[in-house]
């Protein structure tokens, strides 16, 4: 099993999103928070960034 290719999306000092892909080629992003971390496969995803995009009205 190799490791994963992480590619950074984003990332501020405190802050950051990752993407990797799992062993079936499944994309998972990762949202770094300071000490917690938030794991979304891509449905998950998507419903996320809707989230934040009513947030932000």
């Amino acid at each position: 099993m190799s490791e994963p290719t992480v590619e950074i999306m984003a990332e501020t000092e405190e802050f950051a999103v990752l993407m990797t892909r799992d062993e079936g080629g499944e994309v998972i992003y990762h949202v770094e928070l300071g000490n917690a971390t938030l794991h979304f496969f891509g449905e998950e995803w998507t419903e996320f960034l809707d989230l934040m995009r009513q947030a932000m009205r």
